[in-house]
């Protein structure tokens, strides 16, 4: 994943990049708010990990910005802080943090909260895709994935949610096509 990492301490910013590009992940790594929010305005990463006490803008202020501007690709924000008690990480949440996660920093928490954050990017991927538009051929009504494979409707749609099929017929469709054989 491509993260944006917002740190003003020096030492903890190449740690976290260290941690982060040893995981596989693109960083882009900036130590303060202000930066942050014009990459982000440029770049639009899907996942920030941002320090809470910043020069310039601090993380709920970014945070903010980021949720105030209008709908699009979604940023997961995760919020890295000295700050603990229940006070402190509601107002982050209040703020649109979707992730709070106090310092000390240990990895293997940290790569766990970012595996959270893939998973619920792909699922809002997958949700934006139901919601969205489909290319649907006219004639025989398959949809085309993400991969640009022609895929049944009904296989396209029970493979990406809970729902299933069960066949019936319109009036419409009755009368046009069945009303004749049944009156027959």
């Amino acid at each position: 994943m491509r993260i944006l990492l917002a740190e003003d301490d020096a030492v903890a910013g190449q740690t976290l990049t260290a941690i982060l590009t040893a995981q596989g992940h693109e960083v882009t790594a900036v130590d303060n708010g202000v930066d942050a929010w014009g990459l982000w305005l440029v770049a639009h990463h899907r996942v920030i990990v941002s320090d809470w006490l910043m020069p310039a803008m601090d993380g709920i202020e970014l945070c903010r910005k980021i949720r105030s501007r209008p709908p699009g690709p979604y940023t997961y924000f995760m919020m890295q802080t000295i700050r603990t008690g229940l006070g402190n990480f509601l107002e982050a949440m209040q703020a649109g943090v979707d992730d709070f996660i106090t310092k000390p920093i240990i990895p293997e928490e940290l790569v766990a909260r970012l595996n959270v954050a893939e998973r619920i990017l792909g699922l809002r991927e997958e949700l934006m895709t139901l919601e969205g538009l489909l290319a649907m051929c006219s004639y025989c009504k398959r949809i085309r994935d993400t991969d640009g494979a022609w895929t049944p409707l009904e296989r396209y749609v029970e493979q990406r949610s809970a729902a299933r099929f069960s066949h019936g017929v319109c009036e419409d469709c009755y009368e046009k096509y069945l009303r004749a054989q049944v009156d027959g």
